[in-house]
């Protein structure tokens, strides 16, 4: 029975999902957008937004938080020095996801996550 369970498991093993999360959390940090599909995309948007909130906090603890999870230590170092001081004045939301229809393949639901340009 799944009650109460959330999250989505994308047919893997809790290590590969993870992993997945990871990578696609630092390709969005280092080029500002990334394209996939609608699910994913919801799924790694809390996650991308709370290393932007580590990056604005700035404390060493909070970089060593970010660096355990970001995969590229160049990128802990954008979050911190260029894409957190963008967002200093606002409170949350710092990503839009904008849907793009289906994929020819497979017919699975495809979207653009982005940064804000604040």
């Amino acid at each position: 029975m799944r009650h109460k369970l959330s999250g989505r498991q994308f047919g893997r093993a809790s290590g590969p999902r993870k992993a997945m999360y990871r990578i696609m959390v630092t390709d969005l940090l280092k080029h500002g957008q990334i394209k996939t599909t609608i699910a994913k995309a919801k799924e790694i948007r809390p996650l991308a937004e709370k290393m932007v909130t580590l990056g604005k906090n700035g404390t060493l603890h909070d970089r060593r938080q970010a660096a355990a999870f970001i995969t590229d230590k160049a990128v802990v170092r954008t979050v911190f020095d260029d894409i957190a001081p963008r967002f200093k004045d606002r409170q949350g939301g710092y990503t839009r996801i904008t849907r793009l229809g289906v994929r020819a393949g497979d017919a699975a639901e495809m979207a653009v996550i982005e940064l804000l340009d604040d």
